[in-house]
């Protein structure tokens, strides 16, 4: 019997009855399906325990609707538990409209069903663009690995690689899952790189500690060697500049190697340049009395300039001459050159007189000379008749020209002393 009817304590629903032995049935489409038993209680509690378990069916497939239209869900994750709710809804032990939650599932299925096609192209192609950047860090790191060992700036490019690898783990870790042996390929592709680029990296340090050794090594002989130059003072100078070209040749040592052992083969050419500079001092300081002195002999060179009488002032300025050199070398060296050269100028005055003096008394040059004189002298006489003649003919243009001619030749003759 119906629970409105035949038990009057039961509330009327359309879709449940309870029947006198506690039997809870259902209305279908094709009519009353037995739902269960629930004999000790009243026909209120019986339907309201069956109408719960319907509450309990529908509230999981408003979840669902609600999951699928919020973003994040995964659409076939989503079929899976419909189709998994379906099969609890149909012949559900539950009072409530199954057909019209079977139907809201039906119609969030086709929904998903078109969600599931667009999140697989999506998969595809975030899976293709995965590809696509994995891809990438391969070719990246193998580009390292290609590169000359000896050209590559390891401390950069070793950073450069832990970038790529920190890449590549972000992408496993948080980028979509790739077909598992296109994702071995790649992988196997990565590490050889990385695995080449670390084996290069160790060879190139393992040669350069070699080398550094080696430059080390040189270095520190010749770091021994400067130190034993210091006996010798200024006089070790020549040999330490030679060691300071073999230091120069000697290669890197490393950073701090380099840096302690220079600091100790300077000090040692400090030493040595010291003692040239203290000897230097002493040589400024012991030449202020001797530039004195030679100031004092060129005011005493100066009237040589004015002496007429040559073989006078050649034997004050060679007088003065011997002086000079007794008095030495002086120091600073610019400041001797400026001494030097005021007294080369009474020098250069005596020996240009010497010179004319002895141009105008060599044999020769007076011998050419009258002979000379005798040509200009008969050439003058000449001269003069040819324009007594021309006068006395009235051939003006004649006269004139052998009257410049004749002053021509008397000019010569003046200048040749006649």
């Amino acid at each position: 019997m119906t629970a409105g009817a035949d038990l009057p304590e039961t509330t009327p629903t359309p879709w449940g009855r309870v029947d006198e032995d506690g039997t809870v049935s259902v209305r279908e489409s094709d009519g009353w399906r037995v739902v269960g038993q629930y004999p000790d209680g009243t026909a209120e509690e019986a339907l309201a325990y069956y109408e719960r378990k319907f509450a309990d069916l529908a509230g999981e497939v408003t979840l669902l609707e609600v999951r699928h239209r919020r973003a994040g869900a995964s659409a076939s994750d989503l079929r899976s538990t419909a189709s998994t709710l379906r099969g609890r809804i149909e012949g559900a032990s539950a009072v409530g409209d199954l057909a019209a939650l079977l139907a809201r599932l039906e119609t969030l299925t086709g929904a998903l069903a078109e969600a599931t096609e667009t999140e697989a192209a999506a998969a595809k192609e975030a899976v293709d663009e995965a590809v696509r950047e994995r891809t990438a860090l391969v070719e990246r790191a193998e580009a390292l690995a290609a590169r000359d060992p000896k050209t590559v700036q390891w401390k950069q490019a070793s950073a450069d690689m832990t970038a790529l690898f920190d890449q590549w783990q972000s992408h496993q870790q948080n980028g979509p899952r790739l077909p598992k042996s296109l994702a071995q390929q790649l992988w196997r592709r990565f590490r050889d790189a990385r695995g080449t680029v670390d084996r290069h990296r160790r060879e190139f340090y393992a040669e350069l500690d070699e080398t550094q050794k080696s430059a080390r090594d040189a270095k520190t002989r010749l770091v021994e060697r400067a130190e034993a130059l210091a006996p010798r003072g200024e006089d070790g100078i020549g040999s330490y500049r030679d060691l300071l070209d073999q230091w120069k040749a000697a290669g890197r040592a490393g950073k701090k190697a380099d840096d302690a052992l220079w600091a100790r083969f300077k000090a040692a050419g400090d030493a040595l340049y010291s003692a040239r500079t203290e000897r230097e001092a002493a040589e400024v300081e012991d030449s202020r009395e001797k530039i004195e002195q030679k100031k004092a002999l060129l005011v005493e060179a100066a009237p040589i300039v004015d002496e007429r009488d040559l073989a006078r002032a050649r034997a004050s300025l060679t007088a003065i001459q011997r002086k000079w050199d007794e008095i030495g070398r002086i120091f600073p060296r610019d400041q001797e050159r400026v001494l030097d050269d005021e007294l080369r100028k009474v020098e250069q005055s005596v020996r240009t007189r010497e010179d004319a003096e002895w141009k105008s008394n060599n044999p020769e040059t007076k011998a050419r000379t009258n002979d000379m004189t005798r040509q200009l002298t008969d050439a003058i006489d000449k001269l003069e008749a040819e324009v007594a003649e021309a006068n006395a003919r009235g051939d003006k243009r004649a006269a004139a020209q052998a009257s410049e001619a004749l002053e021509a030749r008397r000019a010569w003759l003046r200048a040749v002393g006649g």
